[in-house]
């Protein structure tokens, strides 16, 4: 029988509706867990009281038959990367210890409104600036298969929280794969959405030309669900794109006969785990006997994807991260009447940590006078190469099949002193956020050491409906996505 922390969103709904648990049952059985699974250590913040009257709210609109949605009582959890009002905001940052959001971002607002009931702010990688959560400035969070092995990162807590079942889903963002990657290791489900799909308002900024927010759930049906309550235009975010949201459930079922999926070639090279790629071929292989048509597509500026983006990532970061001064909000050391340049100085070496350091330094390093051509330019002229890759590739296909992640979750502090193997995990995602494409990684097996496996399915602009639809489709033949982590 199911536990009641590991039910899905749409199977809590249905139970909320029938009145067979409430939202204060389910809540408590979140907090609970959080409680169990602290030492995995998802959350940087638990908001027990606000969880518990807003599950009370929720279960008075129900009984007075008002309820706000399939949402409305379900226990989420918010990366704290997020702003909520009138809690902890810190972006896994010591520079941010302390600060109280005076408002809620745009994401934050929708799910209020959706009535989701928020459990609290989960873990991450400092400024959301790595792959394997060991970069947060309060601890590393820890893959709950396995705590000696890494979640992912940056939205390393998002996927702990969900796979543990410590809340029902969660919001991360992915900026090169920080939703799909750790949602490959920690066996959950993770889509990045189209660039300006949902906005990033109230978001704190890395790299704003390739962030984007996506929801973390136990499986497709969830993320359907959560991202139709978080996507739309929104005026405060200039990203964001005024385009119809379609209702993300109602074709989620009708399979992918007749479909025409690619296989890209530069992504099924040496160096890819042999267990990852045995399950990938067995998704494909699954996929054909569903009725899709396989083809081959190239996709020749691959290569270069991991570089181009950290270039472009880095200097973006750099311009957004100059905002941390200690002037304005966050942590201050004092100047001792050294002057402001030498306030800026401390406060910035003493607040942010080693990888944030050296990715505002490259980045720096690739905007400054005389080195802005060779590397920044030259970059953005790479990125339109990949994304004109992607745009030629789905003239042929509907989707596109890979491997999420080259291997399977590494063991703490196995990269922590090779920033390079570190960067290469994300090799499979980085494209995707160049190109400003959907992609959705779902798990696809695991492998014999028990670590979940993840298959990714990118998808052309705008079609997340298509990109869950042929999801949903391979979910509904296996049980890797009924799996729960112990």
């Amino acid at each position: 029988m199911t536990k009641l922390h590991e039910i899905t969103m749409h199977d809590a709904h249905t139970a909320l509706s029938q009145k067979e648990i409430s939202s204060r049952d389910l809540t408590l059985a979140c907090l609970n867990r959080i409680e169990e699974t602290k030492g995995l250590g998802a959350y940087l913040h638990v908001d027990a009281d606000g969880a518990l009257s807003q599950a009370d709210a929720a279960d008075a609109r129900r009984a007075s038959d008002a309820t706000l949605g399939p949402l409305d009582g379900i226990p989420i959890g918010l990366k704290d990367i997020f702003l909520t009002r009138d809690l902890p905001t810190t972006c896994g940052s010591k520079i941010l210890e302390g600060f109280i959001a005076p408002y809620d971002g745009t994401v934050s607002r929708k799910l209020k409104e959706a009535g989701t009931v928020l459990a609290g702010k989960l873990n991450m990688d400092e400024f959301a600036m790595g792959s394997s959560n060991e970069h947060s400035a309060y601890g590393n969070a820890l893959n709950p298969w396995n705590p000696e092995h890494v979640p992912g990162g940056s939205s390393g807590g998002s996927a702990v929280a969900v796979a543990s079942g410590s809340c029902v889903g969660a919001l991360g963002t992915d900026t090169g794969g920080s939703i799909r990657q750790p949602a490959a290791l920690t066996g959950t489900v993770g889509l990045k959405p189209t660039y300006g799909r949902v906005s990033r308002y109230g978001v704190i900024a890395f790299a704003s030309s390739l962030d984007q927010v996506g929801p973390m759930t136990k499986d497709v049906e969830d993320c359907a669900l959560m991202l139709g309550a978080i996507a739309g235009h929104d005026p405060k975010d200039s990203t964001s794109v005024d385009c119809e949201v379609p209702n993300y459930l109602e074709n989620l079922e009708a399979g992918v006969k007749g479909l025409k999926l690619g296989i890209p070639k530069e992504y099924f090279i040496d160096g890819i785990d042999p267990e990852i790629q045995k399950a990938v071929q067995a998704a494909i292989e699954l996929y054909k006997s569903l009725g899709a048509e396989m083809l081959e597509v190239s996709l020749p500026h691959t290569d270069h994807g991991i570089a181009t983006y950290y270039l472009i990532a880095t200097a973006e970061a750099s311009s957004n991260l100059a905002r941390f001064d200690g002037v304005r909000y966050g942590m201050r050391v004092e100047e001792q009447g050294d002057g402001l340049a030498q306030m800026y100085t401390k406060t910035r070496g003493a607040g942010f940590g080693p990888e944030v350091k050296r990715r505002i330094m490259l980045g720096t390093y690739a905007l400054s006078a005389g080195y802005y051509d060779a590397y920044y330019l030259k970059a953005q002229k790479v990125r339109t190469l990949v994304r004109q890759d992607f745009t030629q590739a789905f003239d042929k296909v509907d989707a596109i099949l890979t491997p999420t992640s080259p291997a399977p979750a590494f063991k703490v502090g196995a990269n922590m002193n090779d920033p390079l193997a570190m960067y290469l995990s994300d090799v499979f995602t980085v494209s995707a956020n160049l190109a400003g494409l959907p992609g959705l990684s779902l798990p696809c097996g695991f492998t014999e050491a028990g670590l979940p496996i993840g298959l990714q399915i990118l998808g052309r602009p705008w079609d997340e409906a298509g990109v869950l639809q042929i999801a949903r489709a391979y979910e509904r033949e296996n049980e890797w996505s009924t799996r729960r982590a112990p």
